[in-house]
C-alpha cells in the first residue's frame, strides 16, 4: 500500500541547512498498523507530511497503491488525500465555522459524495457525540474535537490512515480512550494506519514498530503486540 525510497528532506537555517530525513526506506502492506516512534525534533511529523503531501521531499520517492505521489502536482495531491487518505492531526484542525456534524461530513462533500450529513452523523454516533452533533468546536472539549477529528478522518473510508500524535493535547485518561477509539474503528474499516508518537505504549498497539533516529528509519525487529 505505501513504499517509500531513499526519501531525503531538509529545511534551511541561516547557517547552512539541517538534514531532517536522510535517506527513509519503508515499505507497508494494505491494513497495517505502523508506528513512528522518536523524540521531538527527530522528523515525525515531516514524514507524516510527505506521506500526506503537503509538502515535497528534496528527493525520492513515495508510492500509494503504485502511485508515485512525489510526481504529481497539488490538484492531482489533493485528489489523492480527498479519495484515498484520513489525516488525524495532534491540534485537532477542526474548522470553527462548523459544527461537528459539518466538520465530519466535509470530506464527503468536498468530494460530492452522496448522503454526507447521514454518513457523518453515523460516525459521529460510534465516537459518541450524537447529542453534540449541532455544537461548534469551541463548544466541545479537547478529547470530544479530536473524536470529530477521528470521524472526520474515517467517514470517507480512506485507504490510508495518518496520524500524527493524535493524543499529544490532551490528558492521559482522554488520551487513552481516544487511542482505543481510534484502533478499534480502523480495524474495523481494514485501513493502512500510519502513526507518529513518542509515546512507547501508544507505539506497542501497532503491528509494526520503526524508530527515526538520525535521519533513517530503522524496523525494531523484536517487536511485539500489546493490546
Amino acid at each position: 500500500m505505501i513504499e517509500i525510497r531513499d526519501l531525503h528532506m531538509s529545511y534551511p537555517l541561516e547557517s547552512g541547512s539541517v538534514d531532517v530525513l536522510a535517506g527513509v526506506d519503508m515499505t507497508i502492506a494494505d491494513g497495517e498498523t505502523v508506528a513512528i516512534l522518536g523524540p521531538s525534533g527527530s522528523g515525525k511529523t515531516t514524514l507524516l507530511i510527505l506521506l500526506a503531501g503537503l509538502e515535497g521531499p528534496d528527493s525520492g520517492c513515495i508510492e500509494f497503491d503504485g502511485i508515485d505521489i512525489t510526481g504529481l502536482d497539488a490538484d492531482a495531491l489533493a485528489d489523492i488525500r480527498r479519495d484515498r487518505v484520513g489525516i488525524v492531526f495532534q491540534s485537532f484542525h477542526l474548522v470553527p465555522s462548523l459544527t461537528a456534524l459539518g466538520n465530519v461530513a466535509l470530506p464527503i462533500e468536498i468530494a460530492g459524495g452522496d448522503q454526507a450529513r447521514d454518513r457523518a452523523l453515523r460516525l459521529l454516533t460510534r465516537v459518541g457525540l450524537a447529542d453534540r452533533a449541532n455544537h461548534y468546536p469551541s463548544q466541545l472539549s479537547g478529547g470530544e474535537q479530536q473524536r470529530v477529528a477521528i470521524a472526520r478522518a474515517l467517514v470517507h473510508s480512506p485507504k490510508i490512515v495518518l496520524a500524527d500524535e493524535p493524543t499529544g493535547n490532551l490528558d492521559h485518561r482522554t488520551g487513552a480512550n481516544i487511542v482505543d477509539m481510534l484502533f478499534q474503528l480502523n480495524a474495523e474499516s481494514g485501513s493502512t494506519m500510519v502513526m507518529v508518537t513518542h509515546d512507547n505504549e501508544i507505539a506497542r498497539r501497532c503491528q509494526r514498530l520503526f524508530r527515526l533516529s538520525g535521519g533513517r528509519l530503522i524496523e525494531d525487529e523484536d517487536h511485539e503486540i500489546s493490546n
